[in-house]
């Protein structure tokens, strides 16, 4: 019987049962394992919920982070059929009076009625620019900044489909379009901008039927306004031109669009309709909606938090369950930080330092609750700066300076605020009232740099200009040609004499003449032009390598010169400078250094459009010229310090230095002095977003305690396959142990039966 491996075939012996039972208990520690595994798993689950709900709150505080949300302005129109408005972060509140006297349209031109629009018309070139059209001296003005495009029409494409095909496909600044108005097909060729100075132009060579003025063949598209109807100009304007023209506060402004972006800073204009001899009222105040509702997000985000938290956490007597993180160090500290955090006082903060302060407060189970008054009133309030209260942000307590950034290395604190030279832009003003005429191919034109970008533009020429309407011209037809470049200027009509200036601030903002036959008629010799003058003292004493070298741009020649180490009168450092200068420059344009009251002056010896100075650079700047005035051409950066440390200045932006390091501040205008403080701080948004990432940082304490649970789930895997391999051989040692039993039971049955056989036999040999 030895060897049976089948329960029970030898002597009946249940030994599955057996080995079942006896293994039930040896299989206790594996459903402890599991039991515990579950926890585990559980925990895991739970802190996951507790990760989503910190990262709901922080998307939630998004908008709250930003010091835009807490400068937000509305334009409001009175009457919103001329105009409509909106901002930027940039708009200040006050209110404008807006007359519009002309809406910007595309100009338009048609040919006329065709019966077949695939009939072929004629082949040749057609050649499309833009420009100015004066019906009053019958001149065509070539817009400069335009290039003109040419468009061959063979055979293939010669249908009125297909030059309307080609005109479109040639990307040449229009659309051209066919139009059945019922007598027949029309071509239809529209400017793609606005403004008197797109007026398109469309000129015919080649012409199959050789005769490029007449009115058949490709000749038929011709359009020249300067030319007689019929020959030259034979398609038919449908639309005129027009520039959008509208007076802001009583200043005209010109431009090519409806929609103007850069009249009013910080808002953007979206003409609809005229409304001349009459104004309507813009009015820009702040807009608190969004705050409002971005405090109502979050503390509607805290509460979900504090509420998944409590679930998490807690016991519920109802029920009489717990949270699977009750007691849970891990879980108390999360709970604990971000109260610290909200409930904390932001101090210097003008008159909000807490979040009760706008009406938010703690309630006893540790959800917070939202008084919308005492919100509305604080928001209402132009003295609560709520901003600083949950952005990162700077408050200057002088009106003209505002916060513009900082970086992770910037310290909290209230920083004094010295303005030693407030930013320019570079300007150039007329020597004389310009004149009233302006004659084509006279006194037409005008060449400049602007912020080093080179213009050539011609004025549309009239009999009867006056200042104002003069420097709407100039500067109209300036900033078209600097369209697309990101610079632009502003002229002004300046007590009769016209101002240019470039609308950049600093040292990079640039205005160069450079020649143009309105110029002297127009402008004459302006002031400051090709001359530089020092804003201090100059200091006597020249040190090796401390201040001893200027780096100069003369006439467009850039050099840089090296003054002799020694003790110097004003007198003699501007002859030593004149000298070096000179040398330095050799043959070509030369300076003139002179001194007053011990201030230098380098001035170029040249005349004309082109004479020009310019200090770039080098040791001996600061000391010699402190912060130039402007030449004419060249503004200057803003510089000062902040907390007492000298900070840097671009255009209008100065950056703080040492505790002040990355703080940038935008000073907008005001004069040199002590401008009052700068206050910043790091509000409750930022500081939670801090701790946020803390906790769940690889090596926060959430992602530490779910790492020690998965080493642990791991460690459980280990000891269940540990204990599964012990399990099998203890079944297989069971099943061998009772399988031997069974052999031994039925062997010792066989003996029984036959011993009894035996006896049985002997009894009946006895017996007989």
């Amino acid at each position: 019987m030895a060897g049976l491996s089948s329960a029970g075939l030898g002597s009946g012996l249940d030994i599955n049962g057996l080995v079942t039972k006896l293994m039930e208990v040896e299989q206790q520690p594996l459903a402890a394992m599991a039991k515990k595994e579950a926890a585990y798993q559980a925990k895991l689950s739970a802190y996951g919920t507790l990760k989503s709900g910190l990262a709901s709150l922080k998307t939630a505080m998004g908008s709250l982070s930003s010091p835009s949300q807490f400068n937000a302005s509305k334009a409001t129109v009175a009457d919103s059929t001329v105009l409509t408005a909106s901002t930027n972060s940039l708009a200040k509140t006050g209110s404008y009076s807006v007359e519009v006297t002309s809406l910007a349209q595309v100009h338009k031109i048609s040919l006329g009625a065709v019966s077949d629009p695939t009939t072929g018309i004629g082949t040749g070139t057609l050649t499309i620019d833009f420009g100015t059209y004066d019906s009053g001296a019958n001149t065509f003005a070539v817009n400069s900044d335009k290039t003109a495009k040419s468009i061959t029409i063979d055979s293939s494409q010669n249908s009125l489909n297909g030059i309307r095909d080609a005109i479109n496909a040639a990307a040449a600044g229009v659309t051209a379009s066919i139009i059945n108005d019922g007598s027949g097909y029309r071509l239809v060729v529209s400017s793609n901008e606005g403004g008197t100075e797109n007026s398109l132009r469309v000129l015919v060579s080649g012409d199959s039927d050789g005769n490029n003025t007449n009115t058949s063949g490709l000749s038929s598209l011709a359009y020249n306004p300067t030319a007689v109807a019929g020959n030259g100009k034979n398609l038919t304007q449908a639309q005129e031109p027009k520039s959008a023209i509208v007076k802001v506060d009583g200043l005209t402004i010109t431009k090519n669009s409806n929609t103007i972006s850069d009249a009013i800073q910080g808002i953007t204009l979206n003409l609809l309709k005229t409304n001349i001899d009459a104004t309507t009222t813009l009015t820009v105040s702040r807009d608190t909606s969004g705050v409002k509702t971005a405090v109502q997000a979050f503390v509607k985000a805290y509460n979900e938090l504090a509420k998944t938290t409590k679930s998490l956490g807690g016991y519920n007597a109802e029920t009489k369950e717990a949270g699977v993180l009750l007691g849970d160090s891990a879980l108390r500290s999360v709970q604990a930080e971000l109260r610290s955090v909200v409930s904390q006082r932001i101090e210097n903060n003008g008159g909000v330092t807490s979040l009760s302060d706008i009406g938010v407060s703690f309630q006893r189970d540790g959800s917070l609750v939202l008084n919308t008054t005492k919100l509305d009133g604080v928001l209402a309030d132009p003295a609560k700066n709520v901003g600083s209260l949950f952005a990162t942000i700077g408050v200057a307590s002088d009106s003209l300076v505002t916060y513009a950034g900082s970086t992770s290395a910037t310290q909290t604190g209230v920083y004094g605020l010295s303005v030693s030279e407030v930013s320019t832009q570079a300007a150039v003003i007329a020597s004389i009232t310009p004149t009233a005429t302006i004659t084509a191919g006279s006194n037409d034109t005008l060449s400049l740099k602007v912020d080093g970008t080179q213009v050539n533009v011609t004025l549309t020429a009239d009999n009867d200009y006056t200042a104002a309407t003069l420097a709407t011209e100039v500067q109209q037809k300036i900033n078209s040609a600097l369209s697309g470049t990101g610079k632009s200027v502003s002229v002004t009509d300046t007590d009769g004499k016209l101002r240019i200036a470039s609308t950049d601030w600093g040292s990079d903002s640039q205005i160069q003449f450079l020649g143009g036959t309105a110029y002297s008629s127009v402008f004459g010799t302006p002031d400051e032009h090709g001359r530089v003058t020092g804003s201090q003292a100059a200091a006597t004493s020249i040190t090796t390598g401390v201040n001893d070298s200027l780096s100069l741009n003369v006439d467009g020649t850039s050099i840089s010169i090296t003054l002799a180490a020694g003790t110097y009168t004003a007198a003699t450092l501007a002859a030593a400078l004149e000298s070096k200068v000179n040398t330095a420059l050799g043959s070509g344009p030369q300076v003139t250094v002179g001194e007053s009251s011990g201030v230098l002056t380098i001035a170029t010896t040249s005349t004309g459009l082109s004479s020009f100075v310019a200090v770039t650079g080098g040791t001996g700047l600061s000391a010699l010229l402190g912060s130039p005035d402007a030449i004419a051409a060249t503004g200057r950066d803003v510089a000062g310090t902040l907390g007492g440390a000298a900070a840097s200045g671009s255009g209008q932006t100065l950056t703080g230095t040492s505790d002040a390091s990355g703080l940038a501040i935008l000073v907008s205008g005001g004069i040199p002095g002590a401008r009052g403080t700068v206050t910043y701080n790091r509000g409750i948004v930022y500081q939670l977003n801090e701790t946020i990432n803390a906790l769940l940082d690889e090596s926060g304490t959430i992602e530490g305690r779910t790492d020690g649970i998965n080493s642990s789930i791991k460690d459980i895997a280990k000891q269940r396959t540990a204990l599964s391999l012990r399990l099998a051989q203890t079944e297989k040692r069971y099943r061998e142990q009772f399988n031997a039993l069974d052999s031994l039971i039925a062997s010792m049955q066989q003996t029984s039966t036959y011993l009894t056989q035996q006896l049985e036999s002997l009894s009946k040999s006895t017996s007989s």
